[in-house]
């Protein structure tokens, strides 16, 4: 199965953390939240990724075109450019297709736009590049075979921007700094489609995936959610940055289930 991610915004909510590299390229640790969340399907299997791309995608061709020497030491001979490693980290065992969708499309344009690498798929996983989460990928897929509909969205629960108070009358009987939310869903992106999703797009521009697209597909009753009450946080603003690199650095990143 192939996972399509929606790597080619520009990512303004977060410019000031990064202004020069696209959204997906934001790092945690030492890697992009790109590579973390490919590493996340890597986990369960689904190796073989489409790059949607658009916004600065020099950038993450580049990154994953020199993947090896950027984990690994080498000498470079420049008069005969021979190149001799010296470590061996391997690489990813990754299909990785990249894909020029626009610079300014939407998200509908940009998964019509690689339509033709899916031509041999019955059904192929969508998410955002810039998200990470726990999720159970095979328990996803499994939910979304057994209803038999065109399309499975992730419900997650929305992180929380406050302290959250659990009272008694006047009495605070609990606090929690910033929890996630625990009533309430929204899109977590991580979708599972049909190759007949791929009939409700069109090459407009302009066509955002979660509006007519998702509008029709919910209206002809072929939208279902898989709750996911585990991690997912997106990477939004500088506050989500310095969250999701204080969660790596302390080695306490849910989302991270690889070995």
């Amino acid at each position: 199965m192939k996972a399509v991610i929606l790597a080619g915004g520009y990512g303004t909510r977060i410019r000031d953390v990064t202004p020069d590299i696209p959204k997906p390229m934001i790092s945690i640790g030492n890697h992009p939240i790109l590579w973390h969340i490919m590493k996340g399907y890597g986990h369960f299997g689904v190796k073989d990724f489409i790059l949607c791309l658009g916004y600065k995608s020099e950038v993450i061709k580049d990154y994953f075109l020199h993947y090896r020497s950027r984990q690994n030491d080498f000498t470079l001979d420049l008069s005969t450019q021979a190149l001799q490693y010296h470590t061996n980290i391997t690489a990813e065992d990754w299909r990785i297709t990249f894909i020029e969708t626009g610079l300014n499309a939407q998200t509908g344009a940009r998964v019509f736009r690689i339509q033709e690498y899916l031509e041999k798929e019955d059904y192929f996983m969508l998410t955002y590049g810039d998200g990470v989460s726990n999720i159970n990928i095979d328990e996803l897929l499994q939910f979304h075979k057994s209803h038999g509909k065109l399309m499975t969205v992730t419900g997650g629960h929305p992180p929380g921007r406050f302290g959250e108070l659990e009272i008694d009358g006047n009495k605070v009987t609990g606090f929690n700094e910033k929890p996630q939310v625990t009533e309430g869903w929204i899109s977590a992106g991580f979708f599972v489609c049909s190759r007949k999703v791929l009939d409700y797009l069109t090459p407009n521009e302009d066509l955002v995936f979660e509006k007519e697209p998702i509008s029709s597909i919910v209206q002809d009753n072929q939208l279902m959610v898989y709750k996911h009450y585990g991690f997912w946080h997106p990477m939004d603003t500088p506050r989500d940055y310095k969250l999701l690199n204080q969660l790596w650095d302390e080695d306490k990143a849910p989302w991270k289930i690889w070995k």
